[in-house]
């Protein structure tokens, strides 16, 4: 399924709390009402297939990287994430993924999402745009360099970054 992205943005109340499970390879086995009510789409054009298919294309792929690598490092992260509705409209979440355990063995992912705050956004979005436009100049490494020089400048680390605020 391709969307085209819309300007028109989707908002949910902010009690609202959007999950979703995957298996190890990021295909979706569990969304709950709230996802499936913002991304528009039935349970069953959901379940079974890679979380991905909402991803929007103003999201930075340094973003990805990083959630890939605290996840394989079986550690939680939290990120900002621009997503896609079937309709091409778009929401913001501020997501809660962590790795789901069995016996020690990471078998899946949870993520857990609400609304991000005015504040949050009124740096995240900039921050995204500066990351993209690296990336279309330079490539993944030109924003991860973008991404790291910010995180220096500041003394901290991805995820303590992103709950500064």
């Amino acid at each position: 399924m391709k969307i085209k992205p819309t300007n028109k943005e989707q908002t949910f109340d902010a009690n609202y709390l959007l999950v979703t499970k995957t298996d190890l390879k990021g295909i979706l086995t569990y969304a709950n009402q709230h996802f499936i009510d913002i991304v528009q789409l039935p349970e069953e054009e959901l379940i079974g297939k890679p979380h991905k298919i909402i991803r929007h294309p103003d999201m930075p792929k340094i973003i990805f990287k990083y959630l890939w690598q605290y996840l394989q490092k079986q550690k939680e992260i939290h990120a900002y994430v621009k997503n896609l509705c079937a309709d091409g409209s778009y929401y913001w979440v501020m997501a809660n993924v962590t790795p789901s355990m069995y016996k020690g063995k990471t078998v899946g992912y949870h993520s857990s999402r609400r609304k991000p705050t005015k504040e949050a956004l009124s740096v995240i979005i900039p921050l995204y745009e500066k990351l993209l436009q690296a990336e279309k100049r330079g490539g993944m490494s030109a924003s991860e360099a973008v991404m790291n020089e910010l995180l220096q400048s500041k003394g901290m680390y991805y995820d303590e970054f992103i709950l500064s605020f």
